[in-house]
């Protein structure tokens, strides 16, 4: 017979291509079989082929019921929440561009100049809050990351294998990058890249001056959003400095 899930007792769920430990929130990734979370031992949970899930040995179907369920809860709560956010500053610059388009129209021409830039921040908060949204409809296929990182990180002192190659949505994976490339000051960063088991690990370290974004949901909120949950991957945020991305590979 199952045993029935305590919310007191450890379980390890996937959210997206990570872990997060219920108890306690903690993270742990990517999500692999040969990389269990800390202090088991653990026994995988699986539906088919894929592992959804870590939790003491003998939990049986209630273990595997709770994985799924925890997991899309999660990643749903994560989704709306980002939504939310990002709806907010769309709404902030709105406010913004309409009392300077105002106040242009009573003859504060010096706003012009103003009222371009705002345009131009709400044209970027709009397009994040669409790509959270809106589901990508290309199909992840096998993708060379020294292209993407080619057109998404030119500035970027870029170092990997030419033969770093893994499965994704292009679309969202030159997002991704972009936006991470953004995150950690554009040109004068770095990016290490390392064939780690199933999974190429890209090693992200800030450029010199890095400045905080204007919106920091345009930073670590979304990247985690489009590695995670969109392309199955795993954001390693802890350092100040640095980023991990780890991406399944082809």
């Amino acid at each position: 017979m199952d045993r029935q899930v305590s919310a007191a007792e450890p379980l390890w769920v996937r959210v997206g291509g990570g872990m997060e430990e219920l108890c306690s929130g903690c993270r742990h990734g990517p999500a692999d079989p040969d990389f269990p979370p800390p202090d088991g031992p653990w026994e995988g949970v699986w539906v088919r082929d894929r592992l959804v899930g870590w939790a003491p040995a003998g939990w049986g179907r209630t273990a595997l019921r709770a994985a799924v369920e925890e997991g899309e809860r999660i990643t749903r709560e994560r989704r709306a929440h980002l939504v939310s956010r990002l709806g907010h500053k769309v709404r902030s610059s709105v406010l913004a561009l309409q009392e300077s388009a105002r106040q242009a129209a009573f003859g504060r021409r010096e706003q012009l100049e103003q009222i371009y830039e705002q345009a131009q921040d709400l044209g970027r908060r709009a397009i994040a809050l669409e790509t959270v949204a809106v589901d990508p409809r290309d199909p992840p296929r096998a993708v060379v990351i020294g292209a993407v990182l080619g057109r998404a990180a030119a500035g970027a002192d870029r170092h990997l294998p030419e033969q770093a190659v893994v499965r994704a949505r292009e679309s969202v994976l030159v997002d991704a990058v972009t936006r991470a490339y953004e995150w950690l000051g554009g040109p004068g960063s770095t990016i290490n890249g390392a064939l780690t088991g199933n999974w190429w690990r890209l090693e992200m370290v800030a450029a010199p001056g890095r400045q905080p974004l204007a919106v920091p949901e345009l930073g670590e909120p979304l990247v985690r959003h489009l590695v995670d949950t969109v392309l199955e991957g795993w954001l390693d945020a802890a350092g100040p400095d640095r980023a991990v991305i780890y991406l399944p590979a082809e």
